[in-house]
């Protein structure tokens, strides 16, 4: 078969092997040598039938995509949602002028096809094998993810990252009496990240290592900033286009060409457009300077820079990883390294540990120490400005069933707003009572949060 042919020997006339040095890794063991590492001959072959999904097509993706194919990984799938765009040109290196607008998981796909794993086929005789999907995480089924067995995540945001984890742990089965984990229910996660000259890469194993989520606090909330200042005395860019998202964009008297009611989605050209040229607008009323579109998609996203060469390191480290995991050529991170080259080049590894009341792989459950006379949304806001939890729009339930407030869908939003303004004792709740908490980044997974009134 085709993957029988991928590791064969050349026919260049002297008789070089395509992946000689990669061998040398995979097919001699060592002292870093993982402990169910054997020499096999047919390493080559199983490498290219390995599994892997690569999440993201964009800076750090394109150089995963490069670093996987290179490294024999045959069996790759990308999915990106975005489209190429000319600010990308400078680092996602897959991509030309000529290919603007046109989708990233479909460009990125066809240039390794034809640059990176075209060339080993036509010595090897095995053809190419990267497949594009455009579209939405949160679109595909769990299906789709159940047939990869290993995700390399090269991700821009930290909702993205929590919702992909949050699926990955709810596909782990585990013994009801004695909560044991099936390994083969596992899907290893690799995520990458860069800002500026900083970068990580971390390993994780659901429901065996700490999992994304169990380190939430560790990422600094999304600045925000005060409502009285973007309405009344604006006096930065950032200022107008949180205006122009905030407060414009949900307002009737303001003229769009969009349906009144509909939620903002950063990730619609259409939608950016707008906010570009109403903050513009407000912008050049307030007499201030620097208003962009790339800066709109920037404050709207929280896009951070991009380096060219910190995606280079770090999609390097991921993909070493990723090698590891499919060859046990050598023990796995553990399980989290951080670069710095801001100053020199400095690394550091340590251990992530497990949170017992992790809400993707823990308990999912904590107290809340509250009065009773405060309001349902005086609750949550703190639930907003908790930083170990970092939710976006969360929604409410009480013990007994009752729904308290829901961000979604319109009709139930304004069904219970009203209780907005209601104390938790006018709602009927008890101290040493629960609610169930569910958020948008966190799929299947609702938190216990127990009241504790004082």
């Amino acid at each position: 078969d085709e993957g029988a042919q991928w590791g064969k020997m050349s026919d260049d006339g002297k008789g070089q092997l395509v992946w000689e040095d990669l061998l040398k890794v995979v097919q001699r063991s060592g002292p870093l040598a993982a402990p169910d590492f054997q020499v096999d001959p047919d390493v080559m072959r199983k490498l290219a039938a390995f599994p892997v999904l690569v999440v993201g097509a964009g800076g750090l993706g394109c150089e995963l995509l490069k670093d996987l194919a290179l490294s024999g990984f045959r069996n790759v799938h990308v999915i990106d949602m975005d489209t190429i765009e000319y600010s990308n040109l400078n680092r996602q290196f897959l991509f030309r002028a000529s290919d603007v607008g046109k989708p990233k998981a479909q460009i990125a796909a066809d240039f390794v096809n034809r640059r990176v794993i075209g060339p080993i086929a036509a010595l090897t005789g095995a053809g190419p094998h990267v497949v594009p999907h455009v579209g939405k995480l949160q679109d595909m089924p769990q299906e789709f993810y159940k047939q990869f067995k290993l995700i390399v995540a090269g991700l821009d945001s930290v909702q993205a990252r929590r919702w992909l984890n949050a699926l990955l742990c709810s596909l782990v089965s585990r013994d009801p009496q004695t909560g044991e984990v099936d390994p083969a229910t596992v899907i290893p996660m690799i995520d990458g990240g860069t800002e500026g000259f900083k970068g990580h890469v971390r390993v994780i194993l659901p429901y065996i290592t700490a999992c994304f989520e169990c380190a939430i606090d560790a990422f600094p909330p999304q600045i925000k900033y005060p409502v009285c200042t973007i309405a009344t005395e604006p006096r930065l860019p950032e200022h107008c286009i949180e205006w122009a998202a905030q407060l414009a964009w949900p307002s009737a008297d303001s003229a769009k060409p969009f349906l009144q009611g509909t939620r903002l989605d950063p990730d619609n050209p259409a939608h950016i457009k707008w906010l570009y040229e109403t903050a513009a607008a407000r912008a050049k009323e307030k007499g201030i300077a620097g208003v962009t579109l790339q800066l709109t998609q920037g404050v709207v996203k929280n896009i951070v820079p991009a380096i060219a060469s910190t995606n280079a390191i770090v999609a390097a480290a991921c993909a070493n990883e990723a090698l590891k995991f499919a060859t046990s050529a050598s023990q796995s991170l553990d399980n989290y390294m951080m670069y710095n080259g801001a100053e020199g080049t400095y690394t550091y590894t340590f251990e992530y540990t497990r949170k017992d009341s992790c809400l993707a792989c823990g308990s999912k459950s904590t107290q809340y120490t509250v009065s009773a006379d405060s309001t349902l949304q005086e609750l949550i806001d703190m639930l907003h400005a908790d930083a170990s939890l970092q939710l976006s729009h969360p929604s409410l339930r009480s013990e007994a069933g009752s729904t308290l407030y829901m961000q979604a869908p319109p009709v139930l939003r304004e069904a219970t707003a009203p209780n907005l303004a209601r104390t938790l004792r006018q709602l009927g709740l008890a101290s040493g009572g629960s609610l169930s908490v569910s958020d948008p980044a966190l799929p299947d997974v609702s938190l216990r949060l127990r009241l504790v009134f004082n």
